[in-house]
């Protein structure tokens, strides 16, 4: 095939393949042009998820009806005039891509009017192609709707994902930006249903209140830290207080929402030691950088940056983040458990957790079959017969670290994860009842309020049905709050709001809330989010009952999600290593 010069059609959408990525994309870009045009209040429209129509109106600075043919082109910005100010950019838009690659695939409408301007004007854009100027009235600001999302791109269309993940993106944009310019009023309307509004009074606290709830929002830790030219404000998680992924931890660089693995790992690298496995914390962080310190120009989409002096910045937001933990909540510490001495008193913990139902000893033999796989949970529900496992009866001896029990078998000692052992032994508890239909429920005498985020009402929602099956009574409360009023009598005393919050918090981006095996998956949430954590005492009854509850388990070597309950030191194992059977 010979070399030929593409279209301008082509060329503009391969161009729009790079920014434009899904209707989030859309609406990521047209709200950072708002916030450039200095508008105090945003207001976000979508229908069909963005599929069918997005509507941006601010009330900014505008567009001069002679740019407005301008603004839609290729490579056309106010934001930027040479070279060299790529290297101090203090917009959020420079690259003059955004408007003429929503244009070149879809239907799209700009209105705008500036302040010294008797009307408005109105410019149409359908697959590229401008329409004809025209001058209406309007208020001061600009109107941007767009249509009939890749219309012309039917490839493109057939990779979205569902309705709800693409409502659940732009749930979370709004709320990320939200959050980072808490001086704008931000309104998201959904099919005609308003789900986010802020007030635009400059509270961030506020505003996480609105998102994730008041309590949620009471335990968030303040960061405020500054040192040669580099500022971090915002909010992190005490660590009481994380999530199954990462996904809730945001950071800006100078305004800008950026996608940054090393300023993750930075934070994290804060709580080391002070999360269990698999824990994360939330965070809504702000660094204000000088714009020569950083470069924005190394993504289409701006959602990579590149530091001068990045080991310095790193530094800079982990040491004031685990500042900040350190000074609001110091590391407890730990007394050293003195074999055969005197006890240590029962810390207070939730109450209401079944630690009585001792079951018969398992006579079944079978070999241990290690699941470590993420289909573990989807194994138990469709097979759940098909792994039990004996265990042989153990004699306590006590507990390690408030995390982990130890016990003297026949054959050895076993270690055992306290955590995991009970999560194990809710769960098949729990899977017992829903097998046999017969959940019961305790009402609870307050009903509980749960505020979610946006984005996470909607996954619940659409689990409620499953919810009542599970012995849960929840229903809606208005705007993206839920009531409890009733939880599963095997739960009883446990916090209903951590129990709710585990039920949406472990789905992927992609993840349907409606497939199949969900039931395990609920039920796996639950248990983890209300079984006994790391660096909780137990007492030596508490610790008898969950050896007696695991040895009565089916599969008690692992817990739900495939992680080991226990490690075994066999007596010949100890011989060898005390030099017993000579050095091998």
């Amino acid at each position: 095939m010979p070399i030929r010069l593409l279209s301008p059609e082509v060329a503009s959408q391969i161009a729009a393949g790079e920014v434009i990525e899904r209707p989030a994309s859309v609406v990521k870009e047209l709200i950072e042009n708002s916030l450039d045009a200095s508008a105090r209040a945003v207001t976000v429209t979508v229908q069909d998820a963005g599929r069918k129509r997005i509507e941006v109106a601010d009330d900014g600075k505008g567009i001069p009806a002679p740019e407005l043919e301008l603004a839609v082109s290729r490579h056309a910005t106010s934001k930027l005039a040479r070279a060299d100010q790529l290297f101090s950019i203090g917009t959020l838009g420079f690259r003059g891509e955004a408007l003429a690659s929503i244009g070149s695939v879809s239907r799209l409408t700009i209105t705008s009017r500036v302040a010294d301007a008797a009307s408005g004007a109105r410019l149409r854009v359908e697959g590229g192609i401008n329409g004809k100027l025209e001058m209406v009235g309007a208020p001061v600001g600009t109107v941007v709707r767009v249509e009939d999302l890749f219309y012309n791109v039917p490839a493109r269309l057939k990779f979205l994902k569902t309705d709800v993940t693409e409502r659940r993106a732009i749930d979370g944009l709004l709320t990320r930006y939200a959050l980072a310019y808490p001086n704008v009023r931000f309104k998201l309307t959904e099919d005609k249903n308003t789900t986010l509004q802020t007030s635009g009074d400059g509270n961030r606290r506020a505003i996480l209140a609105a998102f994730y709830g008041v309590e949620v929002a009471k335990q968030m830790l303040e960061v405020t830290a500054e040192e040669e030219g580099v500022r971090l404000t915002g909010f992190i998680s005490p660590v009481a207080l994380t999530r199954s992924n990462r996904k809730d931890i945001t950071f800006f660089v100078n305004g800008r929402w950026v996608s940054d693995t090393p300023l993750t790992t930075a934070l994290l690298q804060a709580y080391h030691t002070l999360l269990m496995v698999g824990r994360y914390p939330m965070a809504a962080l702000f660094l204000e950088i000088r714009p020569e310190d950083v470069d924005v120009n190394v993504h289409p989409a701006k959602a990579e940056v590149r530091f001068r002096n990045q080991d310095r910045v790193f530094s800079f937001v982990q040491r004031a983040a685990r500042r900040t933990l350190l000074a609001y909540a110091p590391v407890p510490s730990v007394a050293p458990v003195l074999w055969g001495g005197a006890s240590r008193p029962v810390e207070s913990r939730q109450v209401g957790l079944d630690w009585s139902m001792a079951g018969q000893q398992l006579s079944v033999n079978s070999d241990q079959s290690s699941v470590t796989s993420s289909d573990a949970l989807q194994s138990e529900i469709v097979n759940p017969k098909s792994k039990i496992e004996n265990l042989p009866l153990m004699r306590l001896i006590g507990q390690i670290g408030q995390t982990y029990i130890v016990a003297e078998g026949p054959d050895g000692l076993y270690l055992i994860d306290q955590h995991a052992a009970h999560e194990r032994v809710l769960f098949e508890k729990l899977m017992a009842q829903y097998d046999q239909k017969k959940i019961p429920s305790q009402s609870l005498l307050t009903p509980v309020v749960v505020q979610l985020p946006p984005q996470s009402a909607k996954l619940l929602n659409d689990q409620l049905t499953i919810l009542h099956h599970f012995g849960f009574e929840v229903e809606e409360f208005g705007g993206n709050s839920f009531q409890v009023r009733a939880i599963p009598s095997l739960f009883a005393g446990a916090d209903p709001a951590s129990a709710l919050r585990a039920l949406v918090e472990d789905f992927e981006e992609d993840e349907s809330p409606l497939q199949s095996e969900v039931e395990a998956k609920v039920a796996g949430r639950v248990c983890k989010r209300l079984a006994v954590k790391a660096g909780q005492t137990l007492s030596t009854e508490e610790q008898r009952a969950l050896l007696s509850d695991l040895e009565s388990c089916e599969s008690p070597r692992t817990c739900p999600h495939g992680r080991p309950t226990m490690i075994h030191l066999s007596v010949d194992m100890l011989e060898r290593q005390f030099g017993r059977r000579g050095a091998r």
